[in-house]
């Protein structure tokens, strides 16, 4: 039964809310007694009216929590640790046998580098189309051998101390998730192999490396106009300044301001002969032979607007669509449009899948979540790791991060799409609609609703409705639906939409978290120090809503006007309010608070300054990740500043 439930710990945690997080409780609750050494089994049979167990948590109902370990009640529900990978090459290691943790050490290393260095790198380039992106994809693939070769070797070397562990063969799963996505870039390159045979007669090794290896295309005709550009001149991405219309010069109150219509967007007129910054360049590159072409080249794949097409000359103050950005023109078919999402979707994924992976290397080296301990554990693990994963995640949307889409809390430069509040609540949705109904399996029909029972129905069941809200709150339609009376009474004169309408401003994903944390901070438990831990991740969750609130509040006073991120501060805080929430969450699991009080380790601001220092950490290598794919484009496009992060 091990195997099956450990298993479910290397998948994604993004997935594992929808998925898997509901397997939690399937466990069928048992009756649990307080066990004292000084009790006789007369005093055991009435105490069990006081404490009793329900899945892996001894719930408190009329009781103090205990301040010392009771191991013959510890001893009653679970079995004794076993010898773990940990004990036998640390802490217990036998001199005269050899022990290889070296091997394992490598083994991490390696594994380290490859899905959190080189992967988040060529996951960047990739979106970029960096000319080196093959390069790293090879480094990727030479790490994950060497970190098998490695782990292989030290499992042969070492007995086998946990029976049944399935972390090497899920390892391999998500390698061979990550060839098939990497096997589109083969396919490219062959494409390209072929095509670079069949248009020339002659090998020739630099129009191979560039056009093959590199992937830059020269098959593209220079036209005479562009060629004789000068390098240096600024482009049309420089002079073309996208600013609200006199916006920025009234002089009202910020309450008259918000209250106005949105003012439209414009674009610098560049066939404005007056303009002394666009006139001198702009004049000698065009003529009357018709629109600019694209070409490619080392420094970027499109760099030329079409400015002499019908469009070209009349950049109007009504829209911003006249003024395209490079690879928006052709038009993309629903299917085409879904396939890339669902690649980015899955590779990007690979990072999340490698943070399973980690969690499910560490149970299995210390030999944790055996037996009776595997529920808890996984609802732990589990749970504590979408909400670490979310809240890195929500660092990024403050970093930079799918502004591309809206989600950094701008205006969106590529048309509509769907928001982050809009995410935030399928995903809610989906766990309480899931969950609801799984809470209740594995116990015999008519039997009673248990407290757990009730505590998690009812939870779920907020997660369930109010993702439903969330999500009808975020629908255009359902919005349009909202004002319908408002604009019948209106009557047929122009109606334009607050300025609010440019952002999202939907507390329900915030009040689901904080209600969660709220609830969690006053879980019943059978030792206090599970009861503070507890206390302390259920605060942050609810600090992380009642941030992401003042957020909402701040950007409703003042909404996006600008395509750039706007990075709340209050976004910072409540990502890393989140991020360290889903750690002490992990923390909190029973076996770890059990070691930490068998060790004497049971101190609040250990476990708290540990988990501010891992997220800590983190988030230097989100930053690090963003900044680099940031820097990348400004070095393949310096005339560019307006590129995804």
């Amino acid at each position: 039964m091990r195997s099956p439930w450990l298993s479910l710990v290397v998948t994604a945690p993004l997935l594992a809310i929808s998925l898997f997080e509901p397997l939690s409780a399937l466990a069928v609750p048992v009756a649990d007694l307080e066990l004292s050494e000084t009790h006789t089994t007369h005093d055991l049979v009435a105490s069990s009216a006081v404490f009793r167990r329900e899945d892996d948590h001894m719930h408190m109902h009329h009781g103090a929590p205990l301040t010392e370990l009771n191991e013959t009640a510890i001893l009653e529900w679970h079995a004794p640790t076993p010898p773990s990978y940990w004990s036998i090459d640390i802490e217990d290691r036998d001199p005269s046998v050899p022990r290889y943790p070296a091997l394992m050490a490598l083994h991490i290393i390696f594994m380290t580098l490859a899905f959190f260095i080189a992967l988040p790198v060529g996951i960047a380039m990739r979106a970029l189309k960096h000319s080196l992106h093959g390069f790293v994809v090879v480094a990727f693939y030479s790490l994950c051998a060497l970190g098998c070769a490695s782990g292989t070797l030290y499992r042969k070397l070492t007995p086998d101390m946990y029976e049944g562990s399935s972390h090497a063969s899920h390892g391999y799963l998500v390698l061979i998730l990550s060839l098939c996505l990497s096997a589109l870039d083969i396919v490219r390159f062959l494409v390209r192999l072929y095509a670079f045979v069949k248009s020339r007669s002659k090998f020739a090794l630099k129009p191979f490396w560039q056009n093959v290896v590199l992937g830059r295309n020269e098959i593209y005709n220079l036209t005479a106009r562009y060629t004789s550009l000068d390098p240096e001149e600024p482009s049309e991405f420089d002079v073309a300044e996208m600013k609200p219309l006199r916006v920025a010069e009234t002089r009202e109150p910020l309450h008259v301001l918000r209250n106005q219509p949105i003012a439209t967007i414009q674009t610098q007129d560049l066939d404005d002969p007056d303009d002394d910054e666009t006139a001198p360049w702009a004049n000698n590159t065009r003529n009357s032979q018709g629109a600019i072409h694209y070409t490619k080249s080392s420094l970027s794949e499109r760099t030329v607007f079409e400015a002499d097409s019908p469009q070209g000359s009349r950049h109007s103050d009504e829209t911003l669509h006249d003024f395209k950005l490079p690879g928006r023109i052709e038009p993309q078919t629903l299917l085409i449009r879904i396939s890339k999402g669902a690649f980015a979707t899955l590779e990007r994924a690979l990072v999340f899948a490698a943070f399973g992976m980690t969690l499910s290397g560490i149970v299995v080296y210390t030999g944790g979540c055996r037996e009776s301990y595997v529920n808890g554990c996984l609802a732990h693990l589990i749970k504590g790791g979408i909400f670490w994963c979310y809240g890195l995640v929500t660092f990024a949307r403050y970093l930079g991060s799918f502004s591309e889409l809206g989600w950094a809390w701008n205006i969106s430069p590529s048309g509509e799409h769907v928001s982050a509040e809009f995410v935030e609540s399928l995903v809610i949705f989906l766990y309480g609609i899931t969950n609801t109904w799984m809470e209740r399996f594995g116990v015999h029909s008519g039997d009673p609703y248990t407290t757990k029972q009730v505590q998690h129905i009812s939870i779920a069941v907020m997660f369930w409705f109010a993702g439903l809200v969330g999500m009808g709150i975020e629908s255009k339609r359902v919005r349009r639906w909202l004002a319908a009376s408002a604009a019948a009474a209106a009557g047929p004169a122009e109606t334009s939409e607050p300025p609010s309408y440019r952002g999202s401003f939907n507390p329900f994903p915030a009040l689901v978290i904080g209600v969660t944390g709220a609830a969690m901070s006053a879980h019943a438990q059978t030792y206090l120090f599970q009861v503070q831990i507890h206390e302390i991740w259920g605060e942050l969750l609810l600090g992380f809503s009642v941030l992401r609130c003042l957020t909402y509040f701040f950007v409703w006073l003042g909404p996006p006007r600008s395509i750039l991120p706007s990075r709340p501060p209050t976004e910072a805080l409540a990502s890393f309010f989140l991020a360290c929430g889903g750690l002490v969450f992990i923390f909190s699991t029973e076996e770890v608070t059990i070691a930490a009080m068998r060790k004497g380790r049971d101190d609040m601001m250990m476990f708290l300054n540990v988990a501010v220092a891992i997220t800590c950490f983190a988030f230097c290598w989100t930053f690090c990740i963003v900044a680099m794919k940031g820097w990348l484009r400004s070095r393949s496009s310096p005339r560019y500043p307006l590129s995804a992060p």
